[in-house]
């Protein structure tokens, strides 16, 4: 298949599980996801010689600059698995990161906060949808990594994940947190893919004005945001996924982060104990509202092709670009073998993709669910943030 601005400076495990049933009422979705210290805009100013604790983000509830027009804060059930099974990971790397968390604020960087990317209409309702730049204080153009917050489908929060995202912007990339539409703003996944398609059409489009090397671009997403950062990877080329304005820009992209993220919506639970399966595939879940509209009653295992259509590995190919896959070992939220399943589908089309598994690790941080506050720990070590800029060095040319 072929495929309004504010400026400022700025420096820039398992969680224990107390459960009532099965299903945990996680407010705004996992807009938190692998956010253990946090995450937002950086306010204040950046050291340039001592490393500080990176910045947080805004507790759940009270994202910066609210949400995207539509988009209600609200509550999703979201089924959280008693049993997790063991997947194969014999094409994986299984690393065990206890170390050192990042550390921030040796390198300035200036964050444009607000931008409007794209006002797009869905079901007769305009959103209005922006993100927040971050590009670091030093000579040259930078490689762009456009990241996608988690959300369960229902929330996306670009306020999220504040401390890995600047971590990120000091080793020498421009990065952009975006909202994008969701089914809480009447959207399917095809309307959420094409947000972040047009996200990195606005900014190779305004590339110029904020110093971005337009020729070099990832995207890196989380939960929900890394099953759209892998949908943006393998579409290329699709025009259903290509709305919106600039359409004279490209929105392919050189390499993918995808972290914990699904791929088969249907099979989502397929690790978990049955009663979590059933969970998942009931009526109406935000799954798979996402899929067939937010109206919609139907189930995911109602409508095989319509799921496949959602699916990234039903569009990749050998021009794909370069993949990175994380997922930890425990996850009780997205079923571990759903990275797997995709890197086994990329590397059997000829795409250069790279998996680890976190062992010990759930779905990014638990903790504001009520578990362990160390448990997202795992995803903000050196040792994990370190490989995954590693691979957008590779694979985006950057040399700082």
């Amino acid at each position: 298949m072929p495929k309004g601005e504010n400026s400022d400076v700025a420096g820039s495990g398992r969680a224990s599980r107390a459960r009532v049933g099965l299903v945990a009422s996680v407010v705004l979705g996992l807009t938190l996801a692998a956010c253990s210290s946090g995450g937002g805009s950086a306010g204040a100013g950046a050291s340039s010689a001592k490393a500080t604790e990176c910045p947080s983000s805004p507790a759940a509830g009270t994202p910066a600059g609210g949400a995207p027009s539509g988009a209600a804060a609200g509550r999703a059930s979201i089924p959280v698995a008693k049993t997790v099974r063991a997947s194969d990971t014999s094409t994986s790397t299984v690393i065990d990161p206890t170390g050192a968390q990042i550390r921030c604020g040796k390198t300035e960087i200036a964050t444009h906060s607000d931008l409007v990317y794209s006002t797009p209409t869905t079901n007769g309702k305009k959103a209005v949808l922006k993100l927040d730049l971050q590009v670091p204080v030093t000579d040259g153009k930078k490689p762009l990594v456009v990241y996608l917050t988690g959300g369960g489908f229902v929330m996306a929060d670009k306020s999220a994940n504040a401390n890995q995202r600047t971590y990120v912007a000091e080793q020498g990339y421009a990065v952009a947190s975006i909202e994008y539409r969701t089914v809480t703003s009447g959207a399917t996944y095809k309307e959420s893919v094409q947000d972040v398609k047009s996200a990195i059409r606005y900014l190779r489009a305004h590339a110029d004005e904020y110093g971005i090397d337009s020729a070099n671009v990832a995207v890196w997403g989380q939960s929900a945001g890394g099953y759209l950062a892998a949908m943006a990877g393998t579409t290329h080329g699709v025009k259903a996924f290509e709305a919106g304005d600039h359409l004279d820009q490209s929105s392919e992209v050189q390499a993918v982060v995808d972290e914990f993220g699904a791929s088969d919506l249907s099979r989502i639970a397929s690790d978990f104990d049955a009663a979590t399966q059933k969970s998942y595939l009931a009526a109406g879940t935000s799954s798979a509202r996402f899929v067939f509209g937010p109206d919609s009653k139907a189930s995911l295992k109602d409508d095989p092709d319509a799921v496949a259509a959602a699916d990234p590995g039903t569009y990749a190919d050998s021009s794909d670009p370069a993949f990175m896959l994380l997922h930890g070992s425990d996850d009780h939220l997205v079923s571990p073998s759903q990275t797997l399943t995709l890197h086994n589908t990329l590397r059997d089309k000829g795409v250069d993709s790279t998996r680890y598994v976190l062992k010990g690790a759930d779905h990014g941080d638990l903790a504001f669910m009520g578990g362990d506050p160390k448990s997202g720990l795992k995803w903000s070590t050196e040792e994990v943030m370190g490989d995954i800029v590693k691979f957008l060095d590779k694979h985006l040319g950057n040399g700082s």
